[in-house]
């Protein structure tokens, strides 16, 4: 079945009106909500970065139905692993069957303020990931772990309140090693639309499953997630308009890497505010912003997460659950819908 999620910007907004939205989404029809984790947010004006695990708490209490976790967070630096696998167990046990991981390894942005570190690079950040993953499994799962890792070592460490099913855990993947590791050991694989289409065709998606043939895992072993990126509005300049906030977004990935200040950050990113929309599928028509999202899903993603930049969220809520999910889940929402790639990639709505 597909999945159709709403992504909390907590870098947007404060903990309580984040969460005001979240239970709208679950109100008027999202499948699930996940919200990420920054300790700093992309830019300093108006920027926000509630803490992530107290924030799903919250949420956990005030919905009933939608899935909930992070996308993403990273638990190799300013989390130590153990922490992090206490803290979601926690709240697998308060909302048991509803609560998801979502991992990655991580920017500079968010680990170096808090730290004070040199930011390692992609072969260390990748171990890392791979070390505290294993680590996370391990504590979700058994009793007395005794972890002698590269990076990280536990002494008879035990999470005492741990759900009956552990807590599945989504790799995020921006390179093929990320995804070949989802692919191995992951419940979930982790991306976000709007970049390159060869990206998937060519190294994300042949990755994951080269990795779950190496596990000898079936390919529905993994769920396939994507944050997508949507500026839908009835008026069409007020959707271009929207996109301007996230223009870091815009960035190549050598301009923001080792980037750990957001007044930095929002500078850099007001250079190419112009080019912010081709990031994001742009439309104010229904039936086109569906042609918009088509590819993704023929390429195989079941979960859809959509990522709206607008500040006015009821607005995009409302609008969405209205035009847009009803014609995905018409279209989609049967078990037995083909999944077919069609080699072609989404049309921007610029």
């Amino acid at each position: 079945m597909l999945k159709l999620g709403y992504k909390a910007s907590a870098e947007q907004f404060g903990p309580r009106e984040l969460l005001e939205f979240s239970v709208e989404a679950e109100r008027v029809g999202f499948d699930s909500v996940v919200v990420s984790d920054h300790y700093q947010p992309w830019r300093h004006s108006d920027g926000h970065a509630p803490y992530s695990f107290a924030w799903l708490g919250a949420l956990g209490e005030r919905t009933s139905r939608v899935t909930i976790g992070t996308s993403v967070v990273t638990p190799t630096f300013r989390y130590n692993p153990a922490v992090v696998a206490q803290a979601i167990s926690t709240l697998g046990c308060l909302y048991p069957g509803r609560v998801m991981l979502g991992v990655g390894t991580g920017e500079s942005l968010n680990e170096v303020a808090v730290l004070d570190i040199e930011w390692p690079d992609s072969k260390e950040r990748f171990a890392r990931l791979k070390e505290a993953v294993e680590l996370i499994r391990r504590l979700q799962t058994e009793e007395l772990v005794s972890f002698e890792g590269q990076y990280y070592r536990t002494h008879h460490a035990t999470v005492y309140d741990r759900p009956e099913t552990p807590v599945p855990i989504y790799i995020a993947a921006s390179g093929p090693s990320a995804a070949r590791l989802a692919g191995r050991i992951a419940d979930g694989f982790i991306c976000t639309s709007g970049k390159a289409w060869e990206l998937y065709t060519d190294s994300l998606i042949p990755a994951l499953d080269e990795g779950l043939a190496k596990a000898g895992r079936e390919p529905a072993a993994v769920e396939r997630m994507i944050e997508v990126k949507v500026s839908f509005d009835t008026d069409r300049a007020r959707a271009m308009e929207d996109t301007k906030y996230w223009s870091a977004l815009a960035l190549p990935q050598e301009a923001k890497m080792g980037v750990h200040d957001p007044r930095e950050m929002e500078l850099i990113a007001e250079t190419v505010a112009d080019q912010a929309h081709k990031r994001w599928l742009v439309s104010d028509d229904p039936d086109e912003h569906v042609e918009q999202i088509r590819p993704y899903i023929e390429l195989g993603f079941t979960h859809l997460v959509f990522h709206a930049p607008g500040p006015d969220q009821r607005r995009f809520l409302s609008l969405y659950s209205e035009q847009i999910l009803p014609r995905l889940r018409a279209r989609w929402g049967a078990a037995d819908a083909p999944l077919a790639s069609s080699g072609a990639g989404p049309r921007g709505g610029a």
